[in-house]
């Protein structure tokens, strides 16, 4: 009787590696991030803090019409104007953050 030769299953080593490469992303893109979008930023005084009631008037740094700043996992990602989307607001992007500029401000 002849030895048979079972056919072989496995993937190559480059396949294997491009899918491995390809479970490891579809992991990262689950991972949730906290975004926020900043329409300014002010110093106060505690004694004002505690002061603070309704109608109460803090003067932020930034002029009207200036864009507003998106932050991503508190790293600055883009600009833009605020929307509004279905009765909710919303950010419409006009500059993003090149990734090398990003990378840079990491270290």
């Amino acid at each position: 009787m002849e030895p048979t030769r079972e056919a072989s299953t496995a993937a190559s080593p480059a396949e294997s590696g491009t899918k491995f490469e390809s479970r490891n992303l579809e992991f990262l893109l689950d991972i949730p991030l906290q975004v926020s979008v900043e329409v300014g930023r002010s110093r106060i005084l505690v004694k004002d803090l505690l002061q603070m009631q309704e109608g109460y008037v803090i003067e932020l740094d930034k002029m009207a019409g200036e864009p507003l700043d998106l932050y991503v996992n508190n790293r600055l990602i883009a600009r833009g104007e605020a929307v509004v989307v279905n009765d909710k607001f919303g950010i419409r992007l006009t500059d993003v953050v090149s990734p090398s500029e990003r990378l840079e401000k990491l270290g």
